[in-house]
């Protein structure tokens, strides 16, 4: 592992897909370096039409680039968008490090996703277990579009020098988040889910799935904040794993939530509903040798979402 010390100060940092949780997380991170923030709407650059992206590369010139736009979203999104989950996320991935390799830019860091870790490779997940077995199939493409990222950095790392580096946040949530009702991810869903069965007074609530597999979830503010010390202190070729350390059943999960928002039904479970991997925890040893630990407890993360997603959705 290499420590190698970089400065931000006074650099033009730009973060690719502000508008999103992780995106935003990372701007409102940055607010508290001494930095330019460069940030620029899809409506003005689709990150997925190269002339696009090389035409702004060239203009603006950014020093600094967190690569955190994505398609995203939950099982059903993933298993749904197939061709548009691999597709959008290969063009983005391909687009903006080829962009940032052709303009200069001293340091780029490309955010994959746990799902890139084969379904049933050995828990903890350790950085290593990369392209050792089959991927989960509901987010395949996904996955292939991520890993096709991470070799990019690697090999734009090995042929010409670029400080470029890659990092693997766990399951997140915070402000920000996709609460749509079949596209988001599990903690949105289900705080969307037992809200609407508080305020209507249902009798139960059903979550999909049976209720055993385990997930690690960090608070969004806490992976920014890795992000930006990882840019800060790390370069080398092998990825980094962002989380707690920590996973919780989906059941367990469920019945946290529930109290959060004050739900006192009945939870039912949706067996005939797809598990996804059966247990998701990364190891996060080298995280931690490099000097960050997550902060936010769980319950304490949840219980500010959920005061957000209170006055969004009135």
């Amino acid at each position: 592992m290499a420590n190698a010390p970089f400065e931000l100060t006074g650099k033009s940092v730009y973060v690719a897909g502000h508008r999103g949780m992780v995106g935003s997380a990372i701007a409102r991170r940055l607010e508290r370096e001494d930095v330019k923030l460069v940030t620029v709407d899809r409506r003005e650059v689709d990150l997925c039409n190269q002339a696009a992206v090389f035409d702004w590369f060239s203009k603006t010139r950014p020093q600094v680039i967190f690569l955190a736009a994505a398609k995203v979203g939950g099982i059903v999104a993933n298993n749904t968008l197939r061709a548009e989950f691999i597709y959008d996320n290969i063009a983005i991935a391909a687009n903006v490090i080829q962009a940032a390799h052709q303009n200069g830019a001293e340091k780029l860091m490309f955010l994959g996703s746990s799902c890139i870790y084969p379904k049933m490779a050995p828990q903890p997940l350790h950085e290593d277990s990369v392209l050792t077995g089959p991927l989960e199939p509901t987010n395949e493409p996904y996955a292939i579009a991520k890993i096709a990222g991470i070799k990019m950095a690697e090999a734009y790392r090995s042929q010409y020098g670029c400080d470029f580096i890659s990092v693997m946040p766990t399951n997140l949530y915070g402000p920000g988040d996709n609460y749509h009702p079949e596209f988001s991810h599990v903690v949105a869903a289900l705080i969307r889910r037992f809200h609407e069965a508080k305020l209507a007074g249902a009798e139960s609530v059903i979550v999909w799935g049976t209720g055993t597999p385990r997930r690690e979830f960090l608070y969004v503010d806490d992976m920014a904040d890795a992000c930006v010390h990882l840019m800060k202190t790390y370069s080398s070729a092998e990825l980094v794993n962002i989380g707690t350390g920590e996973d919780i059943s989906i059941a367990e999960f469920a019945h946290v939530v529930a109290d959060i928002v004050g739900y006192g039904g009945e939870i039912t479970f949706d067996t005939s509903r797809p598990d996804g991997t059966p247990r998701k925890l990364l190891d996060v040893t080298r995280l931690v040798q490099l000097g960050w630990r997550a902060e936010t407890p769980l319950y304490q993360g949840l219980q500010q979402v959920y005061q957000e997603y209170s006055k969004i959705s009135r």
